[in-house]
């Protein structure tokens, strides 16, 4: 058997170092692999990491060795250390070892200006193998072409990779400078319980059984909502937290069953003091962080505005292609959908006319995600207008919608007529889908937007009666307050949305502080005297004993990551996301539990229609 040397590994002992324990052996790591430069050369440095890649060159060998800080090329040599190069003959990716060694400038030619490390590279004197590895599902590597479900179910090794080891460090700045600053302000971080009651508050409930009051149920918290607000009638005046919330809904690329938000709520201010310490806070944020300085204030839209123009209440202002609304003009049109709908609007987007045929079919099985039946559309071509619209519109209707759109020969115009809230989805969705399409957004660049005046209730289609617009807290503006009952689609609330690059990064709203107020807006949402003491009497004790006017806001913590690191998906800045099913790939969760369990808690479950 190959002698053993100083805690290395020959070849035919690889198997062996599987069936005992290495300890550093008293080895400490002087310089992460990410750090030493030209001005390091001459000194003996030992460096700790991964193997990213290895190179046998028939005499030298070399590794790129990796660690949190990044990479720097180790080089045995047999005339330098023989035992130890003849000993790195066992490494492949993903071994994990410790190399002491000299650091020398790189030869001529050999410079790599891509790499921090590129002019220098260590001369291994000796090392020790810590562990090895199987070989891994996919590269550990920057760009990756593996499936989310496979990065997913091996995350650990996903988070390896330098990108997604750059998008947790960038979080981890965005909260230091998030605490740092509400610090400075006088907030003060407070704890609110996980382990809460169900109150209807939007999405499903999170429910947990309670094992010691059988029957009954804790619900995760959909957000710190309630508590926030009985810190204020406590007196604590400023108050914040960096929480988890639950919410059991339907996922998208910016959703997930668990999120955190960065929860502010603070004491006799307005709607203004609040916006303001918001924008206060993202400055400071963009400015530890990205080191840049966004202009203060905000612009501000009201909900009306937001949705005549760019049909969602949460528009990218990076880039045109508003909405125009044609309702007037096509009243008495010859075209019957356009003559009969409650709403008619057109977008146009210029040198549009180039998008063929196909191209736009595409487009409406874009707009049917939205609830569209179809898609109209004109192309104008010089001396033509190109559409099976055309024949149907009057010359008095091509004028003005000629005029209304400021078209251009070339252009495309793209109408939807229908329903005010399918119409307004299904262009304002498509006004984003064809923006990145066309590359009409630009890049580095971050829009803010306050937007203000939302609607106190919506009317659920489904549940046939009026819901909560944000949820049933917010106060209803001074004019607002008889028709929370007499007309709630007039009624208007304190609230807030604040938007970057069309994504709504939080919500906030001042808050109903009279128990009466409060009792006001669960009847008109449908809540009898006895439900609403039921569900909410703790919240109308409190309203009852001197609540301050108080109003707050939640900032999404996860999409501002997003958006700062530039990724898709709120999943590529969470540690261990689920998938959009809800599941964990990594630990098969959600899974069964043992009838053990299940009879501890007084729970049987219901058979499958198989009878499983």
């Amino acid at each position: 058997m190959t002698e053993r040397f100083d805690g290395q590994y020959a070849p035919d002992l690889q198997r062996e170092h599987q069936k005992f324990i290495v300890d550093l052996g008293g080895w400490a790591r002087s310089h992460s692999c990410g750090q030493l430069t030209r001005s390091d050369a001459g000194a003996d440095v030992c460096l700790m990491g991964w193997v990213q890649f290895r190179r046998d060159h028939g005499g030298l060998i070399f590794i790129d060795l990796r660690d949190f800080g990044g990479l720097t090329q180790v080089v045995f040599s047999p005339d330098i250390a023989p035992v130890a190069h003849e000993n790195a003959h066992i490494l492949r990716a993903e071994y994990v070892l410790a190399v002491r060694g000299k650091v020398r400038p790189r030869p001529e030619g050999m410079v790599n200006p891509n790499m921090p490390t590129g002019e220098i590279e260590v001369v291994v004197h000796d090392w020790k193998l810590y562990n090895t590895s199987k070989t891994p599902p996919f590269p550990i590597e920057e760009r990756c072409e593996a499936g989310e479900n496979l990065r997913l179910a091996w995350r650990y090794l996903d988070l390896r990779r330098p990108r997604m080891q750059a998008n947790l460090r960038l979080r981890h700045r965005v909260v230091q400078a998030v605490r740092c600053h509400l610090d400075e302000g006088g907030f003060v971080e407070v704890e609110t319980p996980v382990l809460t009651k169900s109150t209807p508050e939007g999405a499903r409930d999170f429910l947990v059984p309670s094992r010691l009051n059988p029957g009954e149920f804790y619900a995760l918290p959909q957000s710190p909502q309630l508590f926030k607000q009985l810190l204020m009638v406590a007196g604590l005046d400023r108050y914040f937290q960096i929480v988890r919330c639950f919410r059991d809904e339907d996922l998208r690329a910016d959703r997930q069953p668990e999120f955190t938000q960065v929860d502010i709520e603070m004491s006799f201010v307005d709607e203004a003091r609040v916006m303001t310490m918001a924008e206060g806070l993202m400055a400071r944020i963009f400015k530890d962080v990205m080191g840049r300085v966004i202009p203060l204030p905000f612009p501000r839209m009201r909900w009306n505005e937001a949705m005549s123009r760019y049909g969602v209440d949460k528009p990218d202002t990076r880039f045109g292609l508003e909405l125009v609304d044609l309702t007037e003009v096509t009243r008495n049109s010859g075209f019957k959908l356009f003559a009969q709908a409650q709403l008619v609007k057109a977008m146009k987007v210029p040198g549009g006319a180039v998008l063929s045929r196909k191209e736009i079919d595409d487009l409406l099985e874009f707009v049917k995600n939205y609830g569209a039946q179809g898609l109209a559309w004109i192309k104008f071509k010089p001396g033509e207008w190109q559409s099976p619209i055309v024949k149907f519109l009057s010359d008095i209707e091509r004028k003005h919608i000629a005029e209304m759109l400021d078209v251009r020969d070339e252009d495309i115009v793209f109408f939807q007529a229908g329903d005010p809230s399918m119409v307004n989805a299904a262009l304002g969705n498509l006004r984003v889908h064809l923006a990145a399409r066309l590359n009409l957004i630009p890049e580095n660049t971050f829009n803010f937007l306050w937007v203000t005046d939302f609607p106190l209730y919506e009317y659920d289609e489904t549940e046939k009666r009026y819901v909560a617009c944000h949820h049933p807290f917010t106060s209803p503006d001074s004019e607002s307050l008889e028709m929370m009952t007499s007309d709630p689609s007039k009624a208007r609330a304190r609230a807030y949305d604040i938007v970057l690059n069309g994504n709504e990064i939080g919500g906030g709203s001042i808050r109903i502080h009279s128990a009466d107020v409060q009792r006001r807006m669960f009847q008109a949402l449908g809540f009898s005297p006895e439900s609403a003491d039921s569900r909410f009497g703790f919240l109308l004790r409190a309203l009852e004993q001197g609540a301050p006017p108080h109003g707050g806001i939640a900032l999404g913590l996860d999409r501002i990551v997003m958006l700062l690191s530039g990724a898709s998906s709120i999943r590529e800045v969470i540690a261990f996301p689920k998938t959009q099913k809800a599941s964990c790939l990594l630990t098969d969760a959600p899974s069964g539990v043992s009838s053990a369990q299940l009879r501890e808690l007084g729970l049987r479950l219901r058979e499958t229609a198989s009878g499983a």
